[in-house]
């Protein structure tokens, strides 16, 4: 039986929402009743495809705002143009993000400075701009998609380790500001998801070692989760419901692991 969190007539953001994680929680997020904005890059007959598929199913409002995680003035656009569309912003889920693998001494200046615009500090613009909405109405959810590497590192992740130890930092600073305002801010951080990028890793991995894809999955990618098993999208996006309901009111300032024990070790 499926659980009804009372989210109908809402409204929510999702940044990075046209593929993978984020789109998972857009869905999840429609099929609770809340009209959601979907947010990020890739093939424009797509992402309309997507969008038009979503509202037909579920009967919400499903809105697209191509706004550049990098560019600060387009963060703003995409949360005035939410709250000028649907009326309210009541959920914003930031989940945009990218990756890259070097080594410190070699790391492309632009690539770390991509990786901290993206992964944190959209995160920061994104809540900037969607506080003053929230405070007026009285409630607000702040959802951020951290990792288990806003936990621990990694070597030859410097940039993404950086910058997801900042959106916790930076979840937990400013979910104290608002404990009163009826806003609550957490962070999510998920070990490893079979994504489509996890998944042509396998393959590259699997051509490269000379091994088999489960091999590569059980000795590779996840052995640092102890349960070697992906997280599902179906598991994220129960916590992120959770976490935007009036059952989680009174979780804030918390980066709650769903990562098979791997920041247990």
């Amino acid at each position: 039986m499926a659980v009804d969190y009372r989210l109908e007539g809402q409204a929510a953001v999702i940044t990075g929402s046209t593929s993978g994680i984020g789109q998972a929680m857009a869905g999840a997020l429609a099929e609770q009743g809340v009209n959601v904005v979907l947010n990020g890059f890739g093939d424009a007959a797509q992402i309309e495809a997507d969008r038009a598929a979503l509202a037909a199913r579920t009967g919400v409002k499903v809105l697209y705002y191509g706004a550049d995680m990098t560019k600060p003035d387009e963060i703003a656009d995409l949360i005035g143009f939410a709250h000028r569309e649907l009326g309210r912003l009541d959920i914003l889920v930031c989940n945009a993000g990218v990756q890259h693998v070097a080594a410190v001494d070699e790391f492309p200046d632009a690539k770390w400075d991509q990786i901290i615009a993206i992964n944190l500090t959209s995160v920061f613009h994104g809540a900037k701009h969607a506080l003053p909405i929230m405070k007026a109405q009285g409630r607000g959810r702040i959802v951020n998609i951290a990792s288990a590497h806003g936990l621990v590192a990694s070597p030859f992740k410097s940039a993404y380790v950086a910058a997801k130890h900042g959106v916790v930092g930076f979840t937990k600073s400013c979910a104290l500001e608002v404990a009163r305002a009826g806003i609550t801010v957490n962070a999510i951080c998920p070990g490893y998801v079979k994504t489509p990028l996890v998944e042509m890793q396998i393959g590259d991995q699997a051509r490269t070692r000379g091994i088999s894809p489960e091999r590569v999955v059980e000795d590779v990618i996840l052995a640092v989760q102890p349960n070697k098993s992906f997280v599902s999208y179906d598991q994220l996006a129960a916590l992120m419901l959770y976490l935007v309901s009036d059952q989680g009111g009174s979780t804030t300032g918390a980066a709650l692991t769903i990562d098979g024990g791997w920041t247990a070790a």
